[in-house]
């Protein structure tokens, strides 16, 4: 019985690599020096696909992944429906921030706001009473207020740097973010005996 593992490729690869690589299961080969998306493990029976990370629950939610490692922001903005959540990695952690121009009083009344988060933003900013525009971008947030496009952005923060570098401020944090390990409901109850083992496995090396 065939077990796969969807990761977020990027940034928090090798990190997910790592924590893997401690709970046992290692790829059969360097998945940075190819350009294949699906991997053996030292496991047999036990594969690795590379994602991009807003495909990661889409492929775990339709039963194509078992498991995946994935973002908690992209769990806020997609959905969960249809995962179970079982455990906090606790890597890759940062914060999901409202940001503006530093030292700029935020504006009132309607405000424009840029950010890839649209739903996450919505969602924020009418819990708020706050009215806004939302404007979808896909990168270089923080040239939209700098350049009159938006009032606030709403993005991943990490050490606040690329923020001040471009005349930013963070303001209100809506969430912390880490990579959460996500399972398919129905693989779990079908195959219960292999993911429970993977899930204990890394809940050793995460505490």
């Amino acid at each position: 019985m065939e077990i796969t593992i969807a990761l977020t490729k990027g940034r928090i690869l090798e990190e997910t690599i790592s924590i893997l690589a401690k709970a046992g299961i290692i790829p059969a080969e360097d998945i940075s020096l190819s350009r294949k998306l699906l991997f053996n493990t030292n496991i047999v029976g036990v594969r690795i696909l590379i994602l991009r990370s807003s495909d990661v629950p889409t492929y775990v939610r339709f039963g194509a992944a078992d498991l995946g490692i994935v973002g908690k922001d992209t769990l806020l903005e997609h959905g969960a429906d249809g995962l179970y959540e079982p455990l906090d990695l606790n890597i890759a952690s940062c914060k999901l921030m409202t940001a503006g121009i530093s030292g700029a009083s935020p504006r009132l009344g309607r405000i424009r706001v840029a950010t890839k988060y649209v739903n996450i933003a919505r969602k924020y900013y009418a819990a708020k009473g706050s009215q806004v525009d939302i404007i979808k971008l896909y990168g270089a947030m923080e040239l939209a207020p700098i350049m009159g496009l938006a009032d606030e952005i709403v993005d991943i923060v990490d050490t606040g740097n690329t923020l001040k570098a471009n005349g930013l401020e963070a303001r209100d944090t809506i969430s912390a973010i880490s990579s959460r390990l996500i399972v398919n409901k129905a693989a779990m109850k079908m195959k219960h005996a292999g993911i429970k083992e993977i899930i204990d496995s890394l809940e050793k090396v995460v505490k």
